[in-house]
């Protein structure tokens, strides 16, 4: 038994509350060559100590000196017209956005920087919500952001090695505000605040001012967001991908990733997360899982026990006789002698073996010996990142070309999504390593064979 001053350190040291989870696409549990600091595969959103979202307040409109002087241009009740003697010889119009934005950094406010043109620029002042936290992800590793993410390369060649040579990925990509009350509902906005707590909004960025007055804009390569039907569940159905403002207004897709023109609003949805939203940063994809939805999906554990019962099944090759077993999680990259392997059009495992070429110039195409169907033979490897799957099914299916295995159910509902890649193509993709579906149907089932004896 618990003494009361026990009882009572066990409540100040209880689990904060989660918001929910967000799941990089394309990493099989963890990053090629691990998970370091704010740099992971997946990263969980906890109720801070202490509140840190903003929302808008103050906007405050610049204009060129003669229509300052026209307005009386102020920032928080004083002139500056002392500016226009000072400031404006060379580049008036920054060097007055220039100042604001200073001035608000150090009040230690937010604010969002709107440049219409050279003669014009709105700036909009955020201030402290103390019943909402933002997190803020992107590829920049400075203080700000909390989740840093990096441009996902596809198949074997996802390592910390390959080189990006531009990354089409925002430094300060999104932000995620999560109310602190029940039902903890989650937002996302593009863009995010750099270390001075600003957002620049360039001349050339999309931006614009809504009938009701407000300004808003979309990020150079933009965040897109699908919601799926249904939830994410086992009757789960891709959705309509969508692109979300910096304010959090949903619009339809634009041309390609960076045109200036922006797409149709669209009135009846919302930036709000559902459980197995996809969030695009044009580069990497994230999957959102509420906590509510985690308590429903199969945990590491019970993968593992999956794993553990296929190999106590003792599946054989049919051609060798041998047993085949799937390695352990931590050995999830390392192909071993009884790794079973399976023909991609027809779905039969074998053991390895280096026969059934069908020619010199497709080394991986390979006649079965079990139906003689010509097609891909490859190693299969157990899906282990369990925010994936969308039932707890066993593993029974693989996905086409790279061999990745999930329960049907899974496999089937990631094989209908189109994901987006480059600026302006969707494909369908392996949830567990990025790479490009194929096939009649981007999946086939298993066949196993059982012991003989």
């Amino acid at each position: 038994m618990f003494s009361p001053s026990q009882e009572e350190l066990c409540a100040l040291n209880k689990e904060p509350v989660k918001y929910g989870e967000l799941v990089v696409l394309g990493y099989n549990g963890s990053l090629p060559n691990g998970d370091r600091g704010r740099r992971k595969s997946r990263f969980a959103l906890y109720k801070r100590p202490k509140a840190n979202g903003v929302r808008p307040s103050t906007v405050h409109v610049i204009s060129t000196p003669q229509a300052s002087k026209e307005c009386g241009g102020t920032l928080s009740g004083q002139k500056l017209g002392w500016l226009e003697t000072q400031l404006w010889e060379e580049d008036f119009g920054m060097q007055e956005e220039a100042f604001l934005t200073q001035a608000i950094s150090s009040k230690g406010q937010h604010s969002i920087s709107f440049t219409l043109s050279r003669n014009q620029t709105v700036i909009v002042e955020y201030t402290h919500d103390k019943d909402t936290d933002m997190f803020q992800v992107g590829r920049s590793t400075e203080s700000p952001i909390d989740f840093v993410v990096t441009d996902t390369i596809s198949g074997s060649q996802n390592n910390d090695e390959t080189q990006i040579t531009q990354s089409t990925i925002s430094r300060f990509a999104c932000r995620i505000v999560c109310d602190r009350s029940p039902p903890y509902t989650a937002r996302i906005f593009a863009a995010g605040f750099d270390s001075s707590k600003n957002i620049f909004l360039g001349e050339k960025a999309a931006k614009w001012k809504n009938p009701d007055g407000h300004m808003d804009g979309l990020t150079t390569n933009g965040v897109l967001v699908m919601h799926p039907k249904g939830g994410f569940t086992e009757e789960s159905k891709p959705g309509v991908w969508r692109e979300i403002s910096v304010c959090g207004d949903v619009y339809t897709l634009r041309e390609t990733r960076s045109a200036q023109q922006r797409g149709k609003l669209v009135e009846n949805e919302t930036n709000i997360l559902q459980d197995g939203s996809l969030i695009d940063l044009c580069g990497a994809t994230l999957l959102w899982r509420t906590a509510d939805g985690l308590l429903h999906t199969p945990t590491q554990k019970h993968i593992e026990a999956l794993r553990q019962e296929i190999n106590a099944a003792r599946p054989q090759c049919p051609v060798g006789l041998n047993t085949l077993a799937f390695p352990s999680i931590n050995r999830k990259d390392v192909v071993e002698e009884k790794q079973p392997w399976a023909y991609l059009s027809c779905g039969h495992v074998h053991g390895y073996h280096n026969w059934g070429h069908r020619s010199d110039t497709e080394a991986n195409e390979r006649e079965c010996p079990m139906c003689r169907t010509v097609g891909p033979y490859v190693p299969l490897w157990l899906g282990c990142e369990a925010g994936f799957y969308v039932d707890a099914g066993p593993p029974t299916h693989a996905f086409t070309p790279c061999g990745h295995v999930c329960s049907e159910k899974s496999a089937k509902y990631w094989s209908q999504i189109p994901l987006p890649h480059g600026t302006h193509a969707f494909h369908a993709a392996c949830p567990f390593c990025a790479t490009q579906l194929s096939g009649e149907h981007n999946c086939v089932k298993l066949i196993f064979q059982g012991p003989i004896d």
